[in-house]
């Protein structure tokens, strides 16, 4: 059976509330909106920065309720204040890409979730 990396999870336009260049690396995350999402302490991440385009890689930490504070290396991709994606992947057999489904969680700008769940998205829409 052939398989295909999807789009596993998705915090969208979460909001930078701190960079810590002096930390060992990773991105501290609220560990309730991490849970929400299905993602998981240690996952690998992709991140990317809505305000300056950079895309990175880096795995989670937990955080604090509302934090998304990049460490380390990562500090340098971005400033407090910014908007960025954090995305995870998985693989799945090709069969079942058709009906596969991402969690999504929306977020408000104070990286509160407005929407969460199982979600098709048509042009960056959650439908």
């Amino acid at each position: 059976m052939s398989k295909i990396e999807v789009l596993k999870s998705k915090l969208h336009r979460a909001t930078v509330t701190d960079a810590n260049l002096n930390y060992e690396g990773s991105i501290s995350i609220d560990t309730e909106l991490v849970k929400l999402a299905g993602m998981h302490s240690y996952e690998k991440v992709d991140i990317y920065n809505i305000n300056n385009g950079a895309r990175f890689s880096t795995y989670i930490i937990p955080g604090k309720k509302g934090e998304f504070c990049l460490n380390g290396a990562a500090a340098r991709m971005a400033q407090k204040g910014d908007k960025i994606i954090i995305v995870t992947f998985t693989w799945i057999d090709e069969k079942d890409a058709d009906s596969w489904l991402p969690n999504v969680v929306l977020l408000d700008d104070d990286n509160r979730p407005k929407e969460a769940g199982k979600h098709a998205m048509v042009s960056g829409t959650v439908v």
